[in-house]
């Protein structure tokens, strides 16, 4: 423990008491033994974890107190910190070097100076101008989560849920553990924005499987008494209304005390969290961070960013180096029995972005297949044509999918190229592997395509290569031909593709198999034997999921 260099500095003031603000506290503290460290925070609670309040309405989580990592009193008694909960911050003087605060409770007005400022104000729920809102229930803090439930004690038979994010999903799922009919309306064309429809596709299958009605691409125009307006003029029963629309970045205060915003409209800071004040520091959902793809600044918000971001600025406060990186946006949830996560940029973000990459599809076992319990999961990696740099990954399954998510995180982080996923070294036990990793099988699959081994198709190219008079063979067996099969495709087994060539000729041909490993292995024959073949990525299982995910965002009102 040591007394902070910095003798000018004796009073740090911190306003919001969750993630970043707490972070920044309790490091501050184990740093400098002495600094006057005040935290403000308008809610009725501080260091609550705000991830886990879909899951209190649920009734997965029994207790309120349950939800709160530590209370004023004990953050006193181990950090000496002053915790003022209830206690809304309404000015910041720059000038001064002071801000007013008011009291939730009583009305009251004071003042607290401050050497050092830390803004981790988080970001306000989306609340749109629609006739009736103001009866939608959000979810941010504690308080939120306890309306919600006390709603829920009173058995509403019928829910909806605006927004199919991953709060929207997991209060989907925890409403429907309350035995309540839920729908889910989303104005996009998919659930999970953040997913590629041909990912998003297969999260929306266990909604419906689960009993969730889902409606994409329509808008909500109306929340009247017992029931909610659609743009397409359907009215759908609503004894419940839960808005999960998104955020916004809680820059009021900010705005007026003169501070700057960035191009996302959240607050500018500098490597160090500095805004254009640096004797004020700003963390969180609010402030605009540096993307590890475009390395350019966007809104992320995430609780371990903001919690690593309060560690950093606490660093420079107590005078020790600090240094920020770029975030990833790395994000995961549950959906029922199956789990989504992503990292990175998705290929529609890419797309607009107007920026090169390739995209491969995977659909491994979670672990090998002779032990009981195996499944598939749904993967895709997204990487630079050009150099393997890894842009995004994104994975849908039962079992596994957290372990590879967050290896291509790390692999980010550690700027290892797509190919060198397949050198990368991973536990492997038949009950949590394979002896390939479905990551390494990725690598293995980028290795190819950047070498030049393997050509493939994407879904989306199948129609124009069609009718351009590419023939499309299907190399699975018979019986697996029969159960589904691409319009138009051709069954050749591939274990009787070599007796059967001379009917291609010279190519061109698109081979495809159920996730793409035969299909492989089939064009590799085919072009060591002259005759110009491509794969297609991800096999049927891929084709499927984009061809339903497009049929469906095509038919969709959109409004």
């Amino acid at each position: 423990m040591t007394t902070s260099p910095d003798h000018q500095t004796k009073r740090v003031v911190i306003i919001g008491g969750v993630a970043g603000g707490m972070s920044t506290a309790t490091r501050l503290r184990r740093l400098d033994a002495e600094v006057s460290i005040t935290v403000l925070e308008r809610s009725g609670h501080v260091s609550f974890a705000n991830c886990g309040l879909p899951y209190f309405v649920g009734g997965l989580i029994e207790e309120e107190e349950d939800l709160t990592l530590q209370t004023p009193e004990q953050l006193f008694d181990r950090f000496r910190l002053d915790v003022r909960i209830n206690d809304e911050v309404i000015a910041i003087d720059r000038v001064a070097r002071s801000v007013t605060t008011r009291s939730t409770i009583t009305g009251e007005f004071s003042t607290v100076p401050y050497d050092k400022l830390v803004l981790s104000m988080g970001a306000a729920p989306v609340r749109p101008p629609i006739p009736g809102y103001d009866r939608v229930r959000t979810l941010r803090t504690v308080e939120d989560a306890a309306r919600l439930a006390s709603d829920v004690d009173v058995a509403p038979t019928t829910a909806v849920v605006i927004g199919a994010g991953f709060i929207g999903l997991e209060m989907a799922e925890n409403l429907v553990a309350q035995g309540i009919d839920v729908t889910i309306v989303e104005a996009t064309p998919q659930v999970l924005p953040p997913l590629d429809p041909e990912l998003a596709i297969l999260v929306s299958d266990e909604l419906a499987a689960h009993g969730v009605h889902v409606e994409t691409g329509v808008s909500v125009v109306s929340v009247e008494g017992r029931s909610i307006t659609l743009a397409d003029g359907r009215v759908l029963p609503a004894d419940l209304v839960v808005g999960a629309i998104g955020v916004r970045p809680d820059i009021r205060l900010a705005e007026l005390a003169g501070l700057n915003l960035g191009s996302s409209g959240g607050l500018a800071v500098n490597e160090v969290n500095q805004t254009n004040d640096p004797d004020v520091y700003a963390v969180g959902d609010a402030v605009e961070k540096s993307d590890a793809v475009s390395h350019s600044t966007s809104l992320i918000a995430l609780a371990n960013v903001a919690n690593r971001q309060g560690r950093r600025v606490a660093d420079h406060i107590a005078g020790r180096p600090s240094h920020t990186v770029a975030y990833l946006g790395t994000a995961i949830v549950k959906v029922f029995d199956i789990v989504a996560a992503t990292v990175g940029w998705n290929e529609r973000r890419l797309r607009a972005a107007g920026r090169p990459f390739r995209a491969i599809h995977s659909h491994p076992f979670d672990h090998a297949t002779y032990y009981p319990g195996a499944t598939r999961m749904a993967a895709k990696l997204i990487f630079d044509p050009n150099d393997g740099t890894i842009l995004g990954a994104q994975i849908v399954g039962r079992h596994g999918v957290d372990k590879r998510i967050d290896v291509i995180a790390t692999a980010m982080a550690g700027g290892i190229t797509a190919d060198l996923l397949a050198d990368l070294e991973l536990a492997y036990a038949p009950p949590f592997s394979s002896a390939k990793d479905p990551v390494n099988l990725l690598g293995y699959m980028a290795e190819n395509v950047l070498s030049g081994d393997c050509d493939i198709v994407d879904p989306s190219e199948l129609t124009e290569l069609v009718a351009k008079g590419w023939p499309v063979i299907d190399v699975r067996t018979v019986e697996e031909h029969t159960k589904g099969a691409i319009a138009g495709s051709v069954n050749l087994p591939i274990d009787l593709l070599r007796e059967n060539l001379d009917a291609l000729g010279h190519g061109p041909v698109v081979v495809y198999c159920e996730v793409g490993q035969r299909g492989h292995t089939a064009t590799a024959l085919m072009r060591e034997l002259g005759i110009e073949a491509r794969n297609l990525d991800g096999g049927y299982q891929t084709w499927s999921a984009w061809t339903r995910a497009q049929a469906k965002a095509t038919t969709v009102p959109i409004a």
